[in-house]
């Protein structure tokens, strides 16, 4: 741990990924351009100081992707369900306006998402702070630091249930990449998750 909080290229890219990040998230009428604009920089500090690790066939990252993805997608439905049964109005709403805020409207929006935003998260997040802590921590550390980094940055947002929401995410997706060292595989699961969540079956 101590070596990657003394590695100078890990701290740089932390601070600049939670200044462009609180920028996008406070910035709401051109909220996508920015959050674009913050993937495509962050995937290109990634790959300048990473390599891209990919250590699992073509068959097996579709696979376990798209399971993964669709299992996650399964947990949300599930809690939103939940969350209107017991009637916690309060968390339902958060949902609502989450989806009003953030949600992609644009038919180039959905192409950002697609290309750019979710594997912009993917490269940074897990092949470039996670496989840092990777380096010089246990497996389990590194899974935990990386959704626990992860989480804050959606803090940002002004909605403590798009930071849960992170950390639950962050945690599986960490864990598939220390399991199977494998962007296209958490890249997939990402994908799969967010197309579900916000295009074929939204939860509101």
């Amino acid at each position: 741990m101590k070596k990657a909080f003394t590695d100078w290229k890990f701290l740089l890219g932390l601070v600049l990924a939670n200044a462009l990040i609180y920028f996008a998230y406070n910035q709401g009428k051109v909220f996508w351009y920015i959050q674009t604009g913050s993937m495509l920089f962050l995937i290109s500090y990634a790959i300048l100081n990473e390599d891209v690790d990919d250590r699992i066939s073509l068959g097996q990252y579709l696979f376990y992707g798209l399971l993964s993805g669709a299992a996650l997608y399964g947990v949300f439905w599930l809690g939103d369900l939940l969350l209107n049964l017991l009637n916690f109005t309060s968390l339902s709403n958060q949902v609502t306006k989450l989806y009003n805020k953030f949600s992609p409207d644009a038919i180039w929006h959905y192409i950002a998402l697609i290309l750019i935003i979710v594997p912009g998260e993917e490269f940074f997040w897990r092949g470039f702070i996670q496989k840092r802590l990777l380096a010089s921590t246990g497996v389990w550390t590194s899974v935990i630091v990386s959704t626990v980094f992860y989480s804050i940055v959606s803090l940002y947002s002004g909605y403590i249930l798009l930071g849960i929401a992170a950390l639950i995410c962050g945690f599986v997706w960490g864990t598939l990449y220390a399991w199977k060292r494998s962007l296209p595989l958490v890249i997939i699961s990402h994908l799969t998750f967010n197309l579900l969540l916000l295009v074929f079956f939204p939860i509101v």
